[in-house]
C-alpha cells in the first residue's frame, strides 16, 4: 500500500510518498504561483519517482490550521484526485496529534488510524 502525504498549510508545500520501507519527499516554497501550480508540482514529483496516481492507495492532506490558500488548494486537489481515481483520502490536523511525542510525516498514516480519522471527510481549520 502506497501513501501520499500533502501539506500546504505553512510556508512550505510538502509532498511525501511512503512505499513499504521507502520514503520519498520534496518541498517547495508556498507562493501564489506555486498554489496555482500545485497539481503540476505534485505530478512532477510523482513522475520523478516513477509513480503514477494509480500507484497511490491512500492520500493524506493537512486540513490546518494554516494558510487559507494552501488548505483550499490542497484539499481541492485531493478531492479531484479522489473523484478521478477513487483513491481514499484522510484530512488530518497536526493539532489532533498534540499528545504524541514524535510527530513526523511518515507517521501520519499510523496516527490517522490511531486517532480514528475518518476517510473521505474534510474538516478544514483556517487561521486568519
Amino acid at each position: 500500500m502506497n501513501s501520499l502525504i500533502i501539506d500546504a498549510t505553512n510556508k512550505i508545500t510538502f509532498f511525501m510518498i511512503i512505499k513499504s520501507n521507502d520514503i520519498y519527499n520534496v518541498s517547495h516554497e508556498n507562493s501564489k504561483t506555486n498554489y496555482e501550480r500545485l497539481f503540476i508540482l505534485l505530478k512532477d514529483f510523482l513522475n520523478s519517482k516513477n509513480f503514477t496516481f494509480g500507484d497511490i492507495s491512500r492520500l493524506y492532506v493537512n486540513g490546518g490550521p494554516g494558510s487559507f490558500g494552501g488548505i483550499r488548494n490542497s484539499i481541492s486537489m485531493v478531492k479531484a484526485i479522489h473523484l478521478a481515481k477513487n483513491i481514499d483520502y484522510y484530512c488530518y490536523s497536526l493539532t489532533k496529534f498534540k499528545k504524541e511525542k514524535d510527530i513526523k510525516y511518515e507517521n501520519i498514516p499510523n496516527l490517522c488510524n490511531k486517532f480514528s480519522v475518518k476517510k473521505n471527510l474534510i474538516n478544514p481549520i483556517y487561521i486568519s
